[in-house]
């Protein structure tokens, strides 16, 4: 199968509310979204978001990278175009991902397949509020969603973190699990003090406390923390899994598809920590709808805990042209449910646009 066309685009997708975490407060994403054709009309699609901080990438560097890309990939076969891509895949993973899940899709991968019954996939949501006079209202409106899986971020102050994580415990009552995540804002000091601290009930797991290059400190807080810890930020591949699961404390690790670059991948990594004995958890809080159903298409054959692919609820606008059905907490996978962008919305939303062909493989 021949790439007859790529176009791309950087969008900004506005949030409801601004998405708090040690990283970044995010307004916005600064999202890159691919359609990929070939002759015959068949299409595929993909999407990253690359958040600051999260990754040893940025937005303007994963733009310039899908540009050259995608003027270098219009023309060949599928198989060639993928291969010319496995060099990138340390460097440029995020850039990566959203050229190489479009043509994973351009080629019909069976993950993709629609269901032949209404499908739900469960996803957590995130406590977002800092004020402690508005979690009690937040923490009920999202049970009464159907929500049984609750995200805390943590990092900023250890005290106030534990504060906001009693009181997130108490007003939830066992109704939901929780997950606590530092996103590489504790030192190892405090991310010790903290993750000691911690009263385990309801809490499933404490993510990423200290920096993604700071294995050591990691692994500090891992042997003293009450619940297990899980890996996030730090792992890129198979190696850093394995590293994960040498780690004493250690109970899971979580994957992304703009980090294993591509569904079989991302499909094989995730068998890989369940293999090794860890808990496997997928998805990502901040991104489109359009990664959101990518990883709900690998999380319904891979994962049996909630995925963190809830970012399309954040956002105000949506890029797909059929919108997901969200439902009791869950997205439900539809029969007969095939993936194309809502191009009004995306054009509305564009920053910045190449298109690319097969004929002359250079920007319009």
């Amino acid at each position: 199968m021949k790439i007859d066309s790529i176009a791309l685009w950087r969008v900004r997708v506005p949030l409801y509310k601004p998405y708090n975490t040690t990283l970044a407060a995010l307004a916005e994403l600064d999202s890159i979204v691919a359609e990929v054709k070939d002759a015959d009309g068949n299409i595929g699609i993909g999407e990253t978001t690359i958040i600051p901080g999260y990754t040893h990438e940025n937005g303007d560097g994963g733009w310039e990278f899908c540009r050259t890309q995608g003027k270098a990939l219009a023309g060949m076969e599928t198989d060639a175009a993928k291969t010319a891509l496995d060099p990138h895949r340390k460097s440029d993973p995020h850039a990566v991902s959203v050229l190489q899940v479009a043509i994973e899709m351009l080629e019909g991968n069976p993950i993709f397949d629609a269901p032949d019954a209404p499908l739900p996939v469960p996803i957590l949501t995130p406590v977002n509020s800092k004020d402690l006079g508005e979690i009690p209202d937040e923490i009920e409106n999202h049970i009464a969603d159907g929500f049984r899986t609750l995200k805390v971020k943590v990092g900023w102050d250890v005290d106030k973190d534990l504060e906001r994580v009693a009181l997130i415990q108490k007003v939830n009552a066992g109704r939901a699990t929780l997950r606590l995540d530092a996103n590489q804002g504790f030192s190892e000091e405090d991310g010790k003090r903290f993750a000691a601290a911690l009263n385990p009930d309801s809490i499933t797991l404490f993510e990423q406390p200290c920096h993604c290059d700071d294995w050591p400190a990691n692994a500090a807080v891992a042997t003293v923390s009450t619940v297990p810890v899980m890996m996030d930020e730090s792992i890129y591949g198979v190696e850093d899994i394995d590293r994960a699961a040498d780690m004493p404390g250690c109970g899971f690790v979580k994957l992304k598809i703009s980090k294993l670059t591509g569904v079989d991948m991302l499909t094989d990594g995730l068998n890989r920590i369940k293999t090794r004995g860890l808990g496997a958890v997928l998805g990502n809080g901040a991104a489109t709808d359009i990664e959101c159903w990518i990883e709900a298409c690998v999380a319904r054959s891979t994962i049996e805990n909630a995925g963190e692919n809830c970012g399309f609820l954040k956002n105000r606008e949506q890029l797909l042209e059929t919108p997901l059905t969200f439902e009791d907490g869950a997205i439900v996978l539809q029969p007969g449910y095939v993936a194309r962008l809502n191009h009004e919305v995306v054009e509305r939303l564009a920053i910045a646009k190449e298109q690319f062909r097969a004929e002359r493989a250079a920007a319009e």
